[in-house]
């Protein structure tokens, strides 16, 4: 994920706003307690999120991969006054952390977290999203962005992660495997669909920003 130089990534951080000190210590603890803790969104990214969010304003989110909840609480922060946000995670061992962190951000009674496989979740939610962010396992974004995009508002966004996925997405001197694959074919997808606007944000690794017509 080191698209850019060590030094310009130190920049771009040291020129953008800092993680509160809740967040700074959820990130500390995933990772010091949590496997794969290269799956959090951090500072960067979690700013970007808190400043989209912010932007739009959503009454209604819905997020698909809770992970330990940092980009949850970051999206929390553009979210209305009676907002709601509801998040899915099929990793029920992380749930006590991540319930934890969203009491100490006062978010227990705006989040909704479900555990469960969100595959057989989401046909389950009678809800209008303002904003999605799909953060889950690969082979099924499509999937997902499927299932949601009638949930979504007119103007409405979905918010892809990992859509550079380390940079494998233009390595063709190598073999594909499945989730670079599945990666591939969203953004395809995705870019080809008249029923959206999107533009891939180089952010991390990689963020596709779509905005429903």
């Amino acid at each position: 994920m080191e698209f850019i130089s060590a030094d310009l990534q130190a920049y771009v951080e040291a020129h953008s706003d800092e993680e509160s000190a809740l967040l700074a210590n959820l990130n500390r603890d995933t990772y010091t307690k949590v496997m794969l803790p290269r799956m959090l969104s951090g500072q960067l990214q979690g700013r970007m999120l808190s400043m989209l969010s912010q932007m739009i304003q959503p009454k209604r989110i819905l997020e698909i991969g809770t992970y330990t909840g940092y980009s949850a609480i970051c999206m929390a922060e553009g979210m209305q006054e009676d907002g709601k946000l509801i998040t899915l995670d099929i990793n029920e061992e992380l749930e006590v952390m991540v319930r934890g962190y969203f009491e100490k951000a006062g978010l227990t009674q705006k989040i909704d977290y479900r555990i469960g496989n969100a595959m057989e979740l989401i046909p389950e939610i009678d809800e209008t999203f303002d904003l999605v962010f799909i953060d889950a396992d690969k082979k099924n974004y499509t999937n997902y962005f499927n299932l949601v995009f009638e949930k979504v508002r007119p103007g409405g966004f979905i918010i892809g992660d990992n859509v550079l996925w380390s940079g494998k997405v233009v390595q063709t001197e190598k073999k594909t495997d499945k989730d670079t694959q599945a990666i591939l074919d969203f953004n395809r997808f995705v870019h080809e669909d008249d029923r959206v606007e999107n533009v891939l944000f180089p952010v991390r690794d990689g963020l596709m920003v779509i905005r429903k017509k």
